[in-house]
């Protein structure tokens, strides 16, 4: 056999992994510590998440509370939060920030739900990516020794499956999330 299934499945488990991180970055009209995850804080000459620079803690389904180790960093993750188009106004309250999380409308979340599609889309064209690579792979073996046509499809018929598998497990967490998104 041209490529042991061992050796790409963990190419789409990381696709998968990604895709699962998306759509928590999602906001469900409860506070989670996972909607800041897509935040970028400039600090110390890097792009940094949020949680390498402070504490987050969720003490009610309404509020997220930041605490940065170093209180220089208030107004720069402030300004992230800000900027990063999450509908959220952090507010710096002395040593933390205070982000409350508005309960969302039902226009709202149906846009949420047309960006959950956006995202699962991307997810899918990932999937194929990692098919067309791994096919390329072993087009490039063809017709060496101790390869025959019957490996190559075989080879094939494992990777298609894989990404189908991979793909039903994408519409699984798209119906999940949708439901979530949707319901009041």
């Amino acid at each position: 056999m041209l490529i042991d299934p061992a050796s790409y499945r963990p190419r789409f488990t990381k696709a998968i992994e990604y895709v699962k991180q998306e759509f928590n970055s999602l906001r469900t009209g409860r506070a989670s510590a996972h909607i800041l995850d897509s935040v970028k804080v400039d600090a110390y000459g890097n792009q940094m998440s949020i949680t390498e620079l402070a504490s987050i803690s969720v003490p009610d389904s309404q509020l997220i509370i930041i605490k940065p180790w170093d209180k220089s960093l208030l107004s720069v993750i402030e300004k992230a939060i800000r900027v990063a188009q999450l509908n959220l106004n952090p507010i710096v309250d002395q040593e933390l920030i205070r982000v409350p999380v508005p309960t969302l409308t039902t226009e709202r979340r149906h846009e949420l739900v047309k960006i959950l599609h956006q995202r699962a889309e991307d997810g899918r064209i990932m999937m194929r990516q990692i098919r067309a690579d791994l096919r390329k792979e072993i087009e490039k073996q063809e017709g060496e020794a101790g390869v025959s046509e019957d490996d190559i499809k075989k080879s094939f018929s494992q990777i298609d499956d894989q990404v189908k598998s991979s793909i039903e497990e994408i519409e699984n967490l798209v119906a999940k999330k949708e439901e979530e998104l949707l319901s009041i």
